[in-house]
């Protein structure tokens, strides 16, 4: 059966979707931008400071859903130029550190003011 995650300490969905779906022993997280929970605003002026949002947004999911950055199997990456893509590691490499999860990265048109989204999939 599945389970819709929301998150208080992540930023309120903007359309009719979750945070995340429970299933199987699976979560599927949808895609977050640096958007500050509480102002509902997208912050950081570059690619680092918008990644660290992004995955303290997508650390809140998970830990709602009783997930962790280690139960991650899958990253897929939407960036808005790929010349940021080396920064965007920079702070990527201080989440996960060993036992990489699986990851697509594609440049993309995001929202107006975002460089990155990030979605993930977890399994337990």
């Amino acid at each position: 059966m599945k389970k819709c995650i929301v998150a208080n300490d992540a930023p309120k969905p903007v359309g009719p979707y979750s945070h995340a779906v429970l299933i199987n022993n699976m979560l599927f997280v949808s895609g977050q931008l640096a958007i500050n929970p509480q102002t509902g605003k997208i912050e950081g002026d570059d690619i680092k400071a918008q990644t660290e949002l992004v995955f303290k947004n997508i650390e809140a999911i998970l830990k709602e859903a009783g997930f962790c950055f280690d139960d991650v199997v899958k990253v897929n990456v939407y960036i808005s130029n790929l010349a940021d893509f080396a920064k965007f590691n920079e702070v990527y490499s201080n989440i996960f550190k060993e036992n990489y999860p699986a990851r697509t990265t594609v440049e993309a048109k995001l929202l107006p003011g975002a460089l990155v989204e990030v979605d993930v999939i977890a399994a337990k």
